[in-house]
């Protein structure tokens, strides 16, 4: 199976591990990410202006090129899966954005939101299967309780992103169950980790994250999962407390024995 991929622009730089783990699980578990070409940076925030259109095109071009190959998009970032869906349901509810992107695209064919965004986590879930997943698993992190940190942009808002319910979230706990780990659920797994403000208010960003951080040592937590590059920043540097925060594919191409393969 093959998907169209946007890796966005941490993913090749910071984040590089988040997109190369994901890359070398894909080929264990029988899918291919085809990177889409010449994507261009999604903006990281989405625009909330209703007149602001310039901002979105990237997103557009992307989701075009999918739908060209006839392909669902997947992305890992949350903030570029969040960007990226939202633009989506623009395209496809908003008549007034969709006719002036159109315009600015100036395509053969309209793009109205035909292309379907999946998160990483999404095609583990409903293509790939947990059950089919724990199956490829050669290495069980056994003994290991991990929390999941979905953090705020992968959740919300709910009916639009629909990836899991926002307030009592489970793919990633069922993720953890299915690479042979134990999950850990603590209150602040879904609460923001104040990544966007952490530059200019570095008090309040530590607050955030410390809450966070002693929430899931508290209930047993030996590390946490991200899957994103803000939170994975935030929470390394803002926290007073040194849980270890990794991002979810590295544990998944551990679980696979393909970490090392792609360390090396």
């Amino acid at each position: 199976m093959k998907y169209s991929y946007y890796p966005g622009c941490t993913l090749r730089t910071k984040a590089k591990d988040l997109d190369d783990y994901a890359r070398a699980s894909a080929r264990v578990l029988g899918f291919e990410l085809e990177e889409v070409e010449d994507w261009q940076c999604c903006g990281g925030v989405y625009p909330l202006g209703t007149d602001e259109i310039a901002t979105k095109l990237s997103s557009v071009r992307a989701l075009n090129a999918a739908k060209e190959k006839n392909q669902e998009l997947v992305t890992i970032c949350s903030a570029c899966h969040h960007v990226i869906k939202r633009v989506n349901d623009d395209m496809k509810n908003v008549e007034d954005i969709c006719t002036r992107a159109n315009n600015y695209m100036e395509l053969d064919t309209p793009y109205k939101g035909e292309t379907k965004v999946l998160h990483y986590l999404e095609v583990l879930r409903d293509r790939v299967g947990f059950d089919e997943l724990k199956k490829k698993v050669v290495n069980p992190l056994k003994g290991k309780k991990i929390g999941a940190y979905y953090g705020c942009l992968l959740l919300r808002p709910g009916k639009l992103l629909e990836f899991d319910n926002p307030e009592n979230p489970k793919i990633m706990e069922d993720f953890i169950r299915a690479i042979g780990a134990e999950p850990v659920i603590y209150p602040y797994r879904n609460e923001c980790c104040g990544g966007y403000i952490s530059l200019k208010e570095k008090d309040m960003a530590k607050s955030m994250c410390d809450k966070i951080t002693e929430s899931a040592e508290g209930f047993g937590a030996d590390m946490l999962i991200t899957a994103c590059p803000l939170c994975m920043y935030n929470l390394n540097k803002s926290s007073a407390k040194k849980i270890p925060v990794y991002y979810f594919t590295e544990l998944l191409a551990e679980a696979l024995g393909v970490k090392e393969v792609q360390a090396s």
